[in-house]
């Protein structure tokens, strides 16, 4: 069947084109729903013209397999909280990753094979870019591997702290170094067995080292950016086994990873050299002291305050999205635009762990999306807004971080809360924020602190605000 080649390659062609146009389609909050399903059926157009390749063995375990892997998925994809969401993305994200380097540890075996008299194989010989591409695609995909499941479990808590030693950049430097020389003597024509074996024990080694240190504040950038490490990887193999939806599929991924790692990186203000070799959290000198003390309010006061303002900006948090708080604020919402109080919602760039978490979890309430205004819209806007109402947040609204060299968040763009007229902040203690810094704003003459859960909290205000007149 000369015609199957062309149909196949037809097949792929059009899979990477509804990848390109699902991703597109997932920069807009209006339209990220149909891009992911565009990119789904992209996903699945490119496995079921795989199966019809000439040389394909073993269908029937691959099918057990993708079985497993779809009924997990799914299983794991509905159950999974929204507040569990980037560890879920580490995840899955390490699982791609630990693919594509079982693809390159396949085609060196098959080499090594070929090299070995004894163990002589009728596998065709990788070209030497073929053979290059692999081991490099094999060396990221490991990484990438054994790196995101240690951010999975710092996110997931099972590891609460940051593991450092003496040396430690250098024992890193000699892992990977001792790594790449493995590579190119395997690219040199000395495969074996042995050697594949080293190669691949210190690239997840190295993934290990390098991702222990890394406080957990920082997890988030770090998932991003592996997350372009295994695009890269798959995008090699792809090339090593001539597949382009895997070639097309990894480039997107890669580029995607590469440009939102960049993102957050300058929504912190740090770069990525930083976070993957600073400490988080070491300040660089003495930290200012923070005068005064914290002003409690009650819900019905905070709720006056609100229903006779003239404008209103929700600025939600984590805490907000782990107290499953946003359709009670949105119910908040409808009854203050009730009363002709103009309200908006707030979003900083990596407020809920992830960008885009804060705004699935809002969409996901039904908020509309001409509400939802991100920093640099939203900032210059903060001195002509009576009330502030922020909800888990914390770090992100800290003044600290345009006024404290010291701070090890000083330097990072934050929502301009403190230059509101009023603010109100819902939060279940006195306790500090992620970066484990206590926060200014907390204690400024223009604000109340309103404690408790966050959805009780703002079932208060809700119970409290419809009262008011009647």
């Amino acid at each position: 069947m000369s015609w199957l080649p062309i149909l196949i390659k037809g097949c792929y062609f059009l899979a990477a084109l509804l990848f390109i146009l699902g991703l597109k389609r997932m920069s807009s909050p209006r339209t990220a729903r149909g891009g992911i399903v565009w990119a789904g059926y992209g996903m699945l157009l490119a496995v079921l013209a795989t199966f019809f390749l000439p040389d394909m063995h073993n269908r029937g375990l691959i099918i057990a397999a993708v079985l497993v892997g779809v009924g997990a998925a799914w299983w794991s994809g509905r159950r999974v909280a929204m507040t569990s969401m980037p560890q879920m993305v580490a995840l899955y994200n390490g699982m791609g990753g630990g693919a594509a380097a079982a693809i390159g540890a396949v085609e060196l075996i098959g080499y090594a094979r070929h090299l070995d008299p004894a163990l002589a194989s009728t596998a065709a010989l990788l070209s030497p870019v073929e053979l290059s591409l692999g081991v490099l695609g094999a060396l990221i995909g490991a990484v990438s591997f054994s790196g995101s499941l240690i951010a999975f479990a710092k996110l997931q808590g099972w590891l609460d702290k940051r593991f450092v030693f003496p040396a430690q950049r250098v024992v890193n430097m000699l892992l990977l170094a001792a790594a790449v020389l493995i590579g190119v003597l395997l690219v040199s024509g000395h495969a074996s067995l042995p050697l594949i074996a080293a190669f691949f024990a210190l690239a997840l080694l190295f993934g290990l080292m390098m991702t222990l240190p890394i406080g957990g504040a920082d997890m988030p950038v770090v998932i991003s950016l592996y997350n372009a490490f295994t695009g890269l990887a798959v995008a090699f193999e792809g090339f090593v086994l001539g597949n382009e939806a895997m070639i097309i599929a990894g480039t997107v991924v890669g580029a995607a990873g590469t440009l939102l790692t960049q993102l957050m990186a300058k929504a912190m203000n740090r770069s990525i050299g930083n976070v993957l070799f600073g400490s988080f959290g070491a300040s660089g000198g003495e930290a200012q002291a923070i005068a005064g003390a914290q002003k409690p309010i009650d819900a019905s006061d905070a709720a006056v305050m609100m229903a006779y303002a003239e404008r209103v900006v929700i600025v939600p948090g984590y805490g907000l999205a782990v107290a499953q708080a946003q359709h009670k604020v949105w119910e908040f919402a409808k009854l203050l635009g009730e009363r002709g109080v103009k309200v908006k919602f707030a979003i900083h760039p990596v407020a809920g762990r992830m960008p885009g978490h804060m705004n699935v979890l809002l969409a996901e309430a039904g908020v509309p999306y001409d509400l939802i205004a991100d920093m640099d819209d939203i900032n210059p806007e903060f001195p002509n807004v009576d009330v502030a109402l922020v909800i888990g947040a914390n770090d992100v609204v800290n003044p600290l971080a345009k006024t404290d060299p010291a701070s090890p968040i000083y330097g990072m763009p934050i929502l301009d809360v403190m230059n509101a007229k009023h603010v109100i902040v819902i939060k279940r203690g006195k306790g500090t924020g992620f970066a484990g810094i206590e926060n200014a704003l907390f204690y400024a003459d223009n604000t109340r602190m309103l404690y408790g859960d966050g959805q009780a909290a703002v079932g208060e205000l809700v119970t409290a605000l419809k009262s008011v007149d009647s």
